[in-house]
């Protein structure tokens, strides 16, 4: 599956879902977002058609929608919901697809499942989005590990924030990881910055081979 990645973060709000939009862009691809917790505000796949300017045809269903914005184990027992593994085998579409898990990789899908279990499950590779702020070394070099200790293929780590060229480097030595890019702060978000945004910062190619 050329071009097919997942899309991990460090933690919540590092800004995983504005990366997978500018990547979803980027490749022409389809975008899928398996468990979704949290309706009442913007979803991440109306985020994703809204920052990308991503055909809405191209975002896929969720497979789960839950109501309550919490790890989704939590959620969905609240719900009455049964998530397991069977029920979240990646969907057939044509050409490259991006798959964005919810929050970090040790969030919990259900009571035995992480999601760093199901991208093992999966076997695709996956990339990590870290924030550039105070603890990303620490958080990024968790993450890290924990799908390596899975046997997870990690394509790479993708930036967010402001440079800090030291914290980037010591992360990509220490995790002996490639160093996709960074996505600066854009104060105008919008499908056109953010394809800007993306070209000055990203070599595409990373994401076709």
């Amino acid at each position: 599956m050329t071009g097919t990645f997942v899309i991990t973060g460090t933690d919540t709000d590092v800004g995983k879902t504005v990366f997978a939009a500018a990547l979803t862009a980027a490749l022409d691809a389809s975008y899928w977002k398996p468990v979704q917790a949290g309706l009442e505000d913007e979803t991440d796949s109306e985020a994703v058609a809204r920052m990308g300017g991503v055909d809405p045809a191209r975002i896929l269903p969720e497979r789960f929608r839950l109501k309550i914005p919490a790890s989704p184990h939590f959620s969905a027992a609240r719900e009455g919901v049964s998530i397991n593994l069977d029920d979240l085998s990646i969907p057939p579409v044509e050409g490259p697809l991006i798959v964005e898990g919810a929050g970090g990789a040790l969030v919990p899908v259900n009571p035995q499942l992480l999601f760093a279990d199901l991208f093992a499950h999966w076997g695709l590779p996956v990339i990590i989005v870290a924030s550039t702020k105070l603890g990303t070394i620490n958080h990024s070099l968790l993450t890290i590990e924990a799908l390596r200790s899975r046997g997870v293929t990690i394509h790479g780590v993708a930036f967010t924030g402001a440079e800090t060229a030291d914290s980037e480097q010591v992360i990509c030595r220490i995790g002996k990881v490639r160093r996709l890019g960074r996505l600066p702060l854009i104060a105008n978000l919008s499908p056109d910055s953010l394809a800007t945004a993306f070209t000055a910062n990203f070599d595409r190619t990373d994401f076709i081979a």
